[in-house]
Parts: C-alpha cells; structure tokens; sequence
C-alpha cells in the first residue's frame, strides 16, 4: 500500500518536472530559464504593453493560490450517510477550494463532467477569501463575513473599486483545478448570467484555451416578462461549455420526442421509410449545386 502524505498533489513540481523531460537545456542551476525557454518554442520577446492580455488586480496571487497545496483531510461522516458501503456517490461539504485540491490526488483527470453553478456577482454575492489557516467557520466569522449563526454579512457590493477582480480572483483557481480533474474527453458546464459572462469567457479562454471552447449555451431561465425592467426584460443566462479536449469529445443526440415523430409519415409507402416535406431553402449562397427529381424537375438553391 502506498504511504499518504497529508499532502494534495503538488501541481507545480509536477509540471516542472515534465518540461525538464521535454526542454533539459533550459534548466539552470535547478530553475526554468524561461528566456531559452521561449527560443525553444520559437518564440520572440514583444512589447508587453502591446501584447493582448487578459488581467486583473490580484491575477498573480489567484494563480499562487490555485498551485499552494492544501494540509487539510477529508472525514468520513458515517453517521450522516446513507448506504455506506454501497454507495456509488460521494457528497463532500467544505470550502469549495480547499476540497478541489484535496481531490487531486485521487481524481486527477479522472472526471468525465463538471458542472458549476458559481456566484454570478450581482453586487449581492458573497465573494470567497481564501484563507485555510483556520477552519472556515471562525475563519468567516473572525473576518466579518457570517456571524455567530453562520449568516453571511458580506457582498461583493458593485461599488467596490475592485468588483470584477475580486470575482475572478475566486473563480480562477477554483476553474485551474478542476481542468485538472477533467479526462482528455471530459467537459466542463457554468451556469452564469449577462453580468460576468465577459469575463467568464475570457478567464476560461485562458486556463482551458479557447480553441476548447464548444458553446454558450443560451437557456430561458423564466417565461414571464419584467414589465418594471429599466431596459429589456431579462428571461435569460448562459451555461459556458468548455472540452478539456475538444477534439476527442463526443456529445450523445437526444432521440426525437413523440410529437417530433408524428411529422414523420409515409403515405407513398417509399422504401426509406417514414419522410416529411421540408422547404429546399439553402442555408446560405454557398451551395450552388442543382438537383434532378425522378419526375424530371430540376432545383437550384437560391442565390
């Protein structure tokens, strides 16, 4: 049996150790000369002030956060559970940081989906600090954030000078360590709305590339309409997806409904089966190719 550490994956040495697989000449003295580095991939200095660039304040400490392991220890609750030893589910109850590191040992690139449903930082939202040298309970309620009862005090009111930033320094190690819980064909869903979306796209742009991008899922979150909306009636949010992969991602069809089949009939009892009669509109101008029917009548797409 392998001897535990008390101690989540250290994701920093491991990815060290994989450049020096891939790139030994640009260590030095034990560390990364990201100088030769960047010769190496072919890559030549730029302006930084020129260069495009997704940033915030506190973007460096986020990133410091997201790779410091954690000490903590996940306690069974036997008395809480149900069906113990037969139980395929696992419910974890903790700060939500603290258990993704805690997880990366056992579940590294283990996970075929995750689905978030984060703050969406109306002004209203309690934004996390992050701060493990306590437990959370007196540590939320030592800073001023629940009292005694554990109701939260604080929001991440909109006028606060650093409103987005504190926003995505919550969400950005919270979003680096779960990519690293994705298998290669895993996917990731966020629930979010008009506020932060933006910045959402950006931030998951960089940490699971943007080329893994797969869709902004627009969903209708209410049927009724604001009439006391100042501009438009909001009825919607988005669900960001990303692959950790795209390219080895296969999405499941949904099979058509009753009401769907019912379209379908096949009253000249053709061999294919059952049809239904759709409008030969082309989609664009792009396909200019002309079809000749059996009876002889020749189509061609519009312009």
């Amino acid at each position: 049996m392998n001897k535990l550490d008390g101690k989540s994956l250290d994701i920093v040495n491991q990815n060290i150790e994989k450049i020096k697989e891939l790139f030994p000449e640009v260590f030095s003295e034990g560390k990364i000369n990201f100088a030769k580095l960047q010769e190496e991939l072919g890559t030549f200095a730029e302006d930084e002030a020129e260069r495009y660039n997704f940033t915030w304040a506190g973007k460096s400490e986020a990133k410091r956060i997201a790779q410091t392991p954690s000490t903590g220890t996940l306690r069974p609750c036997k008395e809480e559970s149900k069906d113990w030893d037969t139980t395929q589910n696992l419910y974890i109850e903790g700060d939500n940081l603290e258990v993704l590191k805690l997880l990366q040992k056992s579940y590294h690139k283990q996970v075929k989906m995750i689905y978030i449903d984060p703050p969406y930082n109306t002004g209203k939202d309690f934004v996390y600090k992050d701060n493990f040298k306590d437990n959370i309970k007196n540590y939320l309620e030592i800073t001023g954030q629940v009292d005694s009862e554990g109701n939260r005090l604080s929001t991440n009111s909109d006028t606060n000078g650093r409103y987005h930033s504190d926003w995505l320094n919550m969400m950005y190690p919270r979003l680096k360590l779960a990519r690293n819980l994705l298998k290669d064909d895993g996917v990731i869903f966020i629930s979010i709305d008009d506020n932060e979306v933006a910045n959402l796209r950006k931030v998951c742009d960089e940490i699971f590339g943007e080329d893994n991008f797969i869709a902004n899922i627009v969903w209708e979150k209410k049927y009724t309409r604001a009439n006391d909306a100042k501009w438009f009636s909001d009825n919607h949010d988005h669900i960001l997806c990303y692959g950790k992969n795209k390219e080895n991602i296969k999405l499941n069809q949904l099979p058509r409904n009753e009401e769907q089949l019912t379209a379908y009939k096949n009253p000249d009892n053709h061999e294919k089966g059952k049809w239904k009669a759709t409008p030969l509109h082309a989609k664009s101008g792009t396909n200019r190719d002309s079809y000749t029917f059996s009876n002889g009548i020749t189509w061609t797409p519009p312009p």
